[in-house]
């Protein structure tokens, strides 16, 4: 296992350095031309830098998927029995017409790459890159007919809550932003997000959704009225977009917000216990894309040794993420986050000064969430390159031991239900 998590870091190293140079070139280029749009046809094809970015990325998926899938966990292992099947009494009929109608609308050619098996490995198959060096299955946003637009973001609203779906458009938005930053239309585009759904759509089979593209993915499992949605990944670059077709797009201010109004809330001893490590200078997210096997042990404060005030503070900032799911799905997942609140633990990176940049962990047996300020890959024109700055935001929601794309529940469910 630790060969495995150590060529997985080499190959994560390798992509960020090749990226990095890719971005250097390319912003050396941009320097030299007098704007974007007058770049598009230069900038449509591969450099042979952006195709060994690709490759590395490849590789990293390959070696990640060629693991059986265990689930996060601690050193200690999986805890098991944290998952029953369950009524939840929560309707997903909606959901499923929503999936059913979009299916319907696909010809024989965009279905077969577009539908799999309830237990395929394409689950697995995300990541958080822009799709130039990352190639993605399904059908995207930018090649449907209006009639499939319509009917994707149909199926996105019946499974989302408003919140939800408005962070999911505000961060396409930042992909149309750095496509105007960079030019660079095989990489950046608000619309070059791919969907597939496993499984058939049912209300008392098991299936599910997938929505991937860059710094936006969902995994939607559904088996009758219990929904799982993790892995979640949601970030964006540029946070801020200060001109151009979206200017005044703003995201994932109360991810950031009430993150560190969490923190400034405890006592100084608390702060103490919480902090991992005073000063952010680096990338601290672990448990992105190819981590599905991440052993991480609990970290800073636990919630036991939090005032009743403080773990419902806490409560309502994993709120903040598990509130992108609609309505009573939401809260019955909150319900099961809060049964586990007094081992649940909070910690941080970097000072908690007003204008902080940080990152944070909240993490228990049932709740996974990262919140991390990243260094800036697409905006180095306007962020100082190998500082982590607030303009460029990773978070990540994951269902430890077992249960992210509801595999716990899937695997009893066949155990009962042999296929």
């Amino acid at each position: 296992m630790k060969k495995i998590i150590a060529s997985t870091s080499l190959l994560i190293v390798a992509a960020v350095a090749s990226l990095t140079q890719v971005y250097s070139q390319s912003n050396t280029q941009s320097n030299t031309q007098s704007n974007t749009q007058s770049n598009n046809n230069a900038d449509s094809g591969y450099s042979a830098g952006l195709l060994n970015t690709k490759r590395v990325f490849s590789r990293g998926l390959a070696n990640a998927i060629g693991q059986p899938f265990r689930g996060v966990a601690t050193s200690d292992g999986v805890v098991s029995d944290l998952f029953p099947l369950k009524s939840t009494g929560a309707s997903t009929a909606s959901i499923v017409a929503a999936a059913s109608s979009f299916l319907g609308t696909l010809n024989t050619a965009e279905l077969s790459r577009t539908q799999y098996s309830v237990d395929d490995p394409e689950w697995r198959n995300w990541s958080n890159v822009d799709v130039g060096i990352f190639s993605r299955h399904g059908v995207s946003l930018e090649e449907m007919s209006e009639q499939q637009k319509t009917a994707a973001w149909n199926l996105l609203r019946a499974s989302l809550s408003m919140e939800g779906v408005a962070q999911t458009q505000d961060i396409m938005k930042t992909e149309q932003s750095l496509f105007e930053l960079n030019g660079e239309p095989i990489r950046y585009g608000e619309e070059k997000y791919y969907f597939t759904v496993m499984g058939i759509p049912s209300t008392t089979e098991p299936w599910g959704w997938q929505l991937d593209g860059h710094h936006l993915v969902i995994n939607f499992f559904v088996l009758g009225d219990q929904v799982v949605m993790t892995p979640a990944f949601w970030g964006g670059e540029p946070v801020f977009t200060e001109r151009g077709k979206y200017a005044g797009n703003r995201i994932m201010q109360d991810e950031q917000d009430e993150g560190l109004a969490f923190m400034q809330s405890l006592d100084r001893s608390q702060q103490a216990v919480a902090t991992i490590d005073a000063n952010k200078t680096r990338n601290n997210q672990l448990a992105a894309a190819n981590e599905d096997n991440l052993t991480l042990d609990f970290e800073g404060l636990r919630g036991s040794e939090m005032s009743t005030a403080q773990k419902s503070q806490l409560l309502n900032l994993i709120r903040v993420y598990i509130g992108n799911l609609r309505g009573p799905h939401a809260d019955i997942t909150m319900d099961e986050i809060g049964q586990h609140i007094d081992e649940t633990y909070f910690s941080w990176i970097g000072n908690a000064e007003d204008d902080a940049i940080f990152y944070y962990r909240i993490h228990s047996p049932v709740i996974l969430v990262e919140f991390d300020h990243q260094n800036p890959v697409g905006t180095t024109q306007i962020n100082t390159p190998g500082t982590p700055t607030r303009d460029h935001i990773h978070t990540i929601v994951r269902t430890p031991n077992g249960n992210d794309y509801g595999k716990d529940l899937l695997a009893q469910h066949l155990a009962a239900h042999p296929h």
